[in-house]
C-alpha cells in the first residue's frame, strides 16, 4: 500500500483561546482574504478608466462581507445540506463549525456589488471586473485555512507528496486543499493582474469573464482529485456538485468575456 511520505501538519484548527471565545484560523481566512482584497480593490479603483473611486470600495467592502458570510452558508445549507439543516435549521447559524460554498458565495457578492452599484450610480460591470481581480487573494487564504482544518481532503493517492488526513483513513490523499489554493488563488491572480496591466480594465466584463471561465475551469479539474461529499458521492454523469456547480461559471465567463471583446476599449484614466 503507497505512504504517504509528507507529515500532515497538525495544526490546532484553534489559534488563540479566551474562555469561552476562540480565534479560529479558518475565520482569520476570511479577514484576510476580505481586507486584502479590499485594499487591492482600492488601488485597482485608481487605474481604471471608468468613473471610480477609491472611497467606493470602503463601503462596498461592507456589502461584500455580508455577501459571503450570508451567500456562503445559504449555498453550502441549500446545495450540500439541505435535508440535514431542514431538520436542524438552528445549526444554520453555527458558522464556526464550517461549511461555506464558495458557488453560493460568489452568487452573494455578485447581488451584493448589483444593489451598491445601483445605489451608488457606479458602471455595475466595471465594478465587477475589480471585485473579480480581487476575489482569488480570498481563494486562496481560504483554501490554506481548508487545509489547516484537515477539511475537504482528496482522494487517495500514491504520489510522492500524499498525506494522511486526520479523520480520512490511514489511506493517503492528494491534498487537494493546496491545488485550489494554487490554481484558484496564486495562478488566477496572477493571470488576472497581468491582464489589467496589460489594460484590460478598459474592457468591461474581461476580467470578471477570465475570473468566471479561469475559476470553473480550475475547480472543475480539481474535483478530479478531491474526494466528493460522502452524502452526496458523484452525481449526474459521474460529476461532482462542485463541478455541476462550476460549469454555469465557465459559460458565464465565457459570455462576459465575448460581450467585453464586441464593446469598444475605454481609453486610459491617465490619458
Amino acid at each position: 500500500m503507497p505512504f504517504a511520505v509528507i507529515d500532515y501538519p497538525q495544526i490546532d484548527p484553534v489559534l488563540i483561546e479566551f474562555g469561552p471565545f476562540a480565534v479560529r484560523w479558518y475565520a482569520l481566512a476570511y479577514v484576510a482574504g476580505l481586507i486584502l482584497g479590499w485594499r487591492y480593490a482600492r488601488a485597482l479603483a485608481e487605474r481604471s478608466p471608468w468613473p471610480m473611486r477609491r472611497e467606493d470600495f470602503d463601503d462596498l467592502l461592507f456589502w461584500a462581507t455580508i455577501g459571503v458570510l450570508l451567500g456562503g452558508r445559504l449555498g453550502y445549507v441549500l446545495f450540500y445540506k439541505p435535508g440535514y439543516y431542514l431538520s436542524n435549521p438552528a445549526e444554520i447559524l453555527f458558522l464556526w463549525e464550517g461549511g461555506m460554498a464558495f458557488h453560493g458565495g460568489a452568487a452573494g457578492v455578485i447581488l451584493a456589488l448589483i444593489l451598491f452599484s445601483l445605489k451608488r450610480g457606479l458602471p455595475m460591470v466595471a465594478v465587477g471586473d475589480i471585485v473579480s481581480a480581487a476575489a482569488p487573494i480570498g481563494l486562496f487564504f481560504g483554501r490554506v485555512a481548508n487545509f489547516i482544518n484537515g477539511e475537504l481532503w482528496g482522494r487517495t493517492a500514491d504520489v510522492p507528496w500524499a498525506m494522511v488526513f486526520p479523520g480520512a483513513g490511514p489511506q493517503p490523499r492528494h491534498p487537494s486543499q493546496l491545488y485550489e489554493a494554487g490554481l484558484e488563488g496564486l495562478v488566477l491572480f496572477i493571470v488576472l493582474l497581468v491582464m489589467i496591466r496589460m489594460g484590460a480594465l478598459g474592457r468591461q466584463g474581461a476580467v470578471a469573464g477570465v475570473f468566471l471561465a479561469g475559476y470553473g475551469l480550475s475547480r472543475f479539474v480539481v474535483e478530479y482529485f478531491r474526494e466528493p461529499d460522502a452524502h452526496l458521492g458523484f452525481l449526474a454523469g459521474g460529476l461532482t456538485m462542485g463541478q455541476l456547480l462550476s460549469l454555469p461559471m465557465i459559460l458565464a465567463g465565457i459570455g462576459f468575456l465575448v460581450f467585453a471583446l464586441r464593446a469598444s476599449p475605454a481609453k486610459p484614466a491617465d490619458e
